[in-house]
């Protein structure tokens, strides 16, 4: 553990804004269209929510693969 190099601010600080940033678009849109989707097709109300969560789900794991690929670019070690 001694060998880690130590964290760089600067980059954590980018990758955290970056995140929020990207992460609230990404999941309200998705979550969104679940809830377009819904009502436009009158859909019953549990099956909306089912489908806004599932849109919502599709948002996080689009924000983690997000998240990788900054990491990739802005090390937060170095």
């Amino acid at each position: 553990m001694a060998d880690r190099k130590p964290i760089n601010w600067q980059n954590t600080l980018t990758v955290v804004s970056v995140a929020i940033l990207v992460g609230t678009e990404l999941v309200g849109i998705t979550w969104a269209a679940g809830w377009a989707l819904g009502g436009m097709f009158g859909l019953p109300q549990t099956l909306r929510y089912g489908i806004e969560i599932v849109g919502g789900l599709i948002g996080f794991v689009g924000l983690y693969y997000f998240i990788r690929a900054a990491l990739k670019v802005e090390p937060i070690r170095g």
